[in-house]
């Protein structure tokens, strides 16, 4: 399925991705085999009642999402599916994509050359004026800057890049300001650049929103500049998404004495490009083709195959791949890999699973139990 969706389609894509249990590569698989969001909506029953699960109660409400499509037009939010044409194309590229983000603000500026410089919360003075000043360099270079509007290093990032087109990735709605510190900075971005969020209107986000919300910030870009970040830091999670999405990674050298620096360190050590100046930057991000754009993704193109003739197949399938997952996340391809088992078969078993809770499938396919 690629093209622009209708508002009764846009509907139905809303709704599979907010139920529970229905991640990004549960969303595309469903898709691929059904064809369509709604047809997919019709079977989760069906699916569901092999683990002697209920449904019926988990799917959003139509009125309920319509009613919230409504309050995004309302805002002047365009709300993005994946296989739309203004859906950025770097983030189309990665696997898999969020299967909708909510759009406050300049879509245009997403589809120019991203950067992505993110950093430490408790920021020293110099790291702060850096940031700022590669960004405000970047963004005359004709970059857009790209990061996710907490405090420090993100929030001079941003302000550099004001004039030049910046966009903020938020881990709660894109209605939701957060710090409130940064409240006219926030509005300033909807005037001038983007705010870009996966979650619903209002919602107030957690712990375990931001690690998908790094992953977006990196998806977005071409590459990653880590100014500040401890050896334990969020930014480094952003970090390894963006290597896990072949990004490129530079990082700013810091002392070995500031704790602060520690993780830029490390990463310089692991092979993240040096960087010193922004025409570091521009020089270690000169003819990058992003992933997926020299052969565009059909993420969600049907797959023929006999579903009812691999149903037998796909039940033999769970028992094997319980035993394979554990606690510990492990990357989904290298769980069917072990498995000898057809990759349909596996992913649709897989899937399955996933729907009923029985294993939780993480934003970059890694594959854990719930226990």
């Amino acid at each position: 399925m690629e093209g622009n969706l209708s508002f009764s389609e846009k509907c139905d894509w809303l709704r599979l991705s907010r139920t529970p249990n229905v991640g990004p590569v549960a969303f595309g698989e469903l898709i691929k085999r059904y064809g369509d969001a709604e047809t997919a909506l019709l079977a989760l029953p069906e699916h569901l009642n092999k683990f002697g699960k209920k449904s019926a109660n988990s799917i959003p409400d139509r009125h309920l999402i319509e009613q919230e499509l409504d309050a995004l037009e309302n805002m002047g939010v365009r709300l993005l599916a994946a296989c739309e044409p203004e859906y950025p194309a770097y983030l189309k590229a990665v696997d898999p994509p969020p299967p909708l983000i909510s759009v406050r603000g300049d879509i245009g500026i997403l589809h120019e050359p991203c950067v992505a410089i993110i950093g430490s919360r408790n920021a020293s003075a110099i790291g702060l004026r850096f940031a700022r000043q590669i960004a405000s360099e970047l963004g005359e270079a004709g970059y857009t800057i790209v990061s996710g509007m907490a405090r420090g290093i993100d929030t001079s990032a941003h302000n550099g890049a004001l004039e030049t087109g910046t966009a903020a990735v938020l881990g709660g709605g894109v209605d939701h300001i957060y710090p409130r510190q940064n409240t006219d900075l926030y509005h300033a971005i909807a005037q001038s650049g983007a705010l870009i969020s996966e979650s619903p209107l209002g919602y107030r986000a957690t712990a375990r929103d931001f690690p998908r919300r790094n992953r977006i910030i990196s998806g977005l870009s071409m590459g990653v500049v880590v100014i500040e970040a401890a050896e334990r830091s969020g930014t480094l999670i952003t970090a390894r998404y963006a290597l896990e999405q072949n990004r490129e990674v530079l990082a700013v050298p810091g002392s070995p004495l500031d704790p602060r620096t520690k993780g830029c360190n490390r990463l310089i050590r692991q092979g993240a490009g040096l960087i010193e100046t922004s025409e570091d930057i521009i020089n270690a991000l000169t003819d990058i083709v992003s992933p997926g754009l020299a052969e565009p993704v059909n993420t969600y193109v049907n797959v023929k195959s006999d579903w009812r003739a691999l149903e037998k197949d796909i039940e033999k399938a769970h028992s094997i791949l319980i035993a394979l997952c554990s606690p510990t996340p492990s990357p989904r391809d290298e769980i069917i890999r072990q498995s000898s088992l057809p990759f349909p078969v596996a992913a649709a078993a897989l899937m399955e699973m996933e729907l009923a809770g029985i294993i939780h499938i993480e934003g970059d396919g890694r594959v854990c139990l719930n226990v």
